[in-house]
C-alpha cells in the first residue's frame, strides 16, 4: 500500500517507442489530452485498488484499476517540463503474497497520416522480409512496416491496413497486434475457406513490427493507407460524423447512385457532394464500403481520385455474396474517390467521419492492445441477439475513459443463419440506415468500425439472430 513509482519527465511512451515531450509555448503542442497509464502487476492475482497520479504535489486524478490491474486518467499539461508519478493505493481486501510493481506510462494521442494505397506484404511472393513463405498455422510472424516499399516513417506508432488472407484450405481466425506485446484472445478476421479482407489498425510494436498469427496455413497481403504519429504539423485530426449513406448505385442514376459498377471500369464518386455534411477541409475518410456482386467478385478496389489506380485490394467476394469492409482513405481530385470492380457490382458506401486538420472538435486516437468487450457467447449456452443491443463500452474493462466520443472496434457476427445486416452507431442516437457488415451466407463475419459515441455506450441491430464479438482496438478523445 503507497507503493510510488519513479518519476518519469518530460517523456511520451507510445507502443514501446520513447520520445523527448519537449517544451513549447503553445500547450497543444504536447498533444492534449495526455493519457496518464499506470499497470500494477502481483505475483498472486490481479491486485485490487486505485492509482493517483501527481504532478510534483498535484493531483491529478485517481482512477480504480480495471480487471487487468490497469488504471488511467486524461489530464491537460501546460507546456513546459513535467514530472509525473503515480501511487499505487491498496484495497482491504488485496491478498497477493508479493509486493505489487507499479509501472507507468504518459501516453499522447495520435494523429492521421494518409497514404496512396500501397501493398507491403505479400507471401505469395518469392521468400524474404515482406513476401513468402505463407504463414503456417499456429505461428506468428513479424512484419516491420517502415522497413518495406511503402514509405512508411519509422516515426509512425500505428498503422491503417487491409489484411487479405488466402487460406490453404479453411482458416479458424487470424490475430493482427503489435510485436513484442502478447498475443490478444481477440481475431481480425475469419475464413472458411475462401479470400477474405479485413480492415484494421495495428500500434507498431518492437522494431516498429506488426505481428500476424494465423490459426491455419494462409498467405497473407497487407495494404496500407495511411499511419498515426504524435501530434505534427501535418498531421491530421479525426471527426467523427452520424453514420451517413453516401452513395448506393442499386438507386437511380446519378453521381452518387446508379448505374453498377461494370466491371473493370474505374468511376468517381464526389464524395462532398452527398448529404452526409462532410466538409471541403476532409483531407481523408473513414469509410465503409459494401459490394453487391451480380455474380463472382475477384476484388474491388478503392483510391483517391486522379491518382494512378494502386496495385491493392478493399475487398473479395469470390463467392459472389454481398461483402462488406472499412477503409481510411484519402480524398483525391475535388476530395473525389475512384473505385473498380474486377466483375459487375452494385456498390454501397457508407461514412462514419473524416480526417482533417487539428481545430476545435477534432479527436486524436489512443490505440490499446485489443481487448474483448462483448461475446454474447460466453457463458455457454447464451442466447443470441435478435434485435437491438445497448453495449457499456466504458465498462467493459478495456481502458476506454468516459471522455471518449468515438470508439475502434472489430466485430464479428456468429449468425445462427442467413443474417441480412449488422448496424452499429452511438447508443441514443436514432438507428442509422447504414450496415456495418452482411453475412447473407450465414458464414462468421467480421468488419473494423469506427462508431460515434456520446455517452460512452453504443447500440448494434442485428436484423436476423445472431452471436456478436466486440473487440476494442482505441478510443478517440479530444
Amino acid at each position: 500500500n503507497g507503493a510510488t513509482s519513479s518519476p518519469i519527465t518530460q517523456t511520451v511512451t507510445q507502443a514501446g517507442t520513447t520520445t523527448s515531450l519537449a517544451s513549447s509555448a503553445n500547450p497543444s503542442a504536447l498533444g492534449n489530452p495526455i493519457t496518464l497509464t499506470a499497470l500494477v502487476a502481483s505475483g498472486a492475482g490481479v491486485p485490487n485498488g486505485s492509482v493517483s497520479f501527481l504532478d510534483g504535489t498535484t493531483n491529478l486524478g485517481t482512477s480504480s484499476l480495471d480487471s487487468s490491474g490497469k488504471a488511467a486518467v486524461q489530464v491537460n499539461l501546460t507546456a513546459g517540463s513535467h514530472s509525473i508519478t503515480s501511487t499505487y493505493n491498496a484495497s482491504t481486501n488485496f491478498s497477493g503474497s508479493s509486493s505489487p510493481v507499479l509501472t507507468q506510462e504518459v501516453v499522447s494521442g495520435l494523429l492521421f497520416v494518409p497514404v496512396t494505397p500501397c501493398r507491403v506484404v505479400d507471401t505469395r511472393n518469392p521468400n524474404g522480409p515482406f513476401g513468402g513463405p505463407f504463414l503456417s498455422g499456429g505461428t506468428a510472424r513479424a512484419f516491420a512496416i517502415p522497413d518495406g516499399s511503402c514509405s512508411i516513417p519509422s516515426t509512425a506508432q500505428a498503422y491503417s491496413l487491409n489484411a487479405t488472407v488466402v487460406p490453404k484450405t479453411k482458416l479458424g481466425f487470424l490475430t493482427l497486434f503489435a510485436c513484442g506485446q502478447p498475443q490478444p484472445a481477440t481475431s481480425t478476421l475469419n475464413s472458411d475457406g475462401r479470400v477474405k479482407a479485413g480492415a484494421a489498425i495495428v500500434p507498431a510494436g518492437t522494431n516498429s513490427s506488426v505481428c500476424a498469427f494465423a490459426s491455419d496455413d494462409t498467405d497473407l497481403i497487407l495494404d496500407i493507407n495511411g499511419y498515426f504519429v504524435l501530434p505534427t504539423s501535418t498531421s491530421l485530426a479525426f471527426y467523427p460524423l452520424a453514420p451517413c449513406r453516401v452513395a448506393d448505385t442499386r438507386t437511380a442514376a446519378g453521381p452518387l447512385g446508379g448505374p453498377s459498377l461494370i466491371g473493370n471500369a474505374a468511376r468517381t464518386f464526389p464524395i462532398l457532394s452527398s448529404s452526409c455534411k462532410v466538409p471541403s477541409t476532409a483531407k481523408a475518410y473513414s469509410l465503409n464500403f459494401t459490394s453487391v456482386p451480380k455474380g463472382s467478385l475477384g476484388f474491388l478496389t478503392t483510391w483517391p481520385a486522379g491518382e494512378t489506380q494502386p496495385l491493392v485490394s478493399t475487398l473479395n467476394a469470390p463467392t459472389g455474396a454481398v461483402t462488406a469492409n472499412a477503409a481510411l482513405l484519402p480524398a483525391g481530385t475535388n476530395g473525389d474517390i475512384s473505385v473498380l470492380a474486377s466483375n459487375d457490382s452494385d456498390l454501397v458506401i457508407d461514412i462514419n467521419g473524416y480526417f482533417a486538420p487539428l481545430t476545435t472538435g477534432g479527436l486524436s486516437l489512443h490505440a490499446l492492445p485489443p481487448c474483448r468487450a462483448l461475446d454474447t457467447r460466453v457463458p455457454a449456452g447464451s442466447p443470441p441477439i435478435n434485435g437491438e443491443r445497448d453495449i457499456d463500452i466504458v465498462h467493459s474493462g478495456c481502458g476506454v475513459p468516459a471522455s471518449v466520443q468515438a470508439v475502434l472496434l472489430n466485430a464479428t457476427v456468429v449468425p445462427q443463419g442467413p443474417l441480412g445486416f449488422l448496424t452499429l452507431w452511438a447508443q441514443g442516437a436514432a438507428q442509422p440506415m447504414v450496415s456495418t457488415l452482411n453475412a447473407g451466407d450465414g458464414a462468421i463475419t467480421s468488419n473494423m468500425a469506427i462508431v460515434p459515441t456520446n455517452n460512452g455506450s453504443i447500440s448494434a441491430f442485428v436484423s436476423n439472430p445472431s452471436h456478436l464479438i466486440l473487440d476494442v482496438l482505441g478510443y478517440f478523445v479530444p
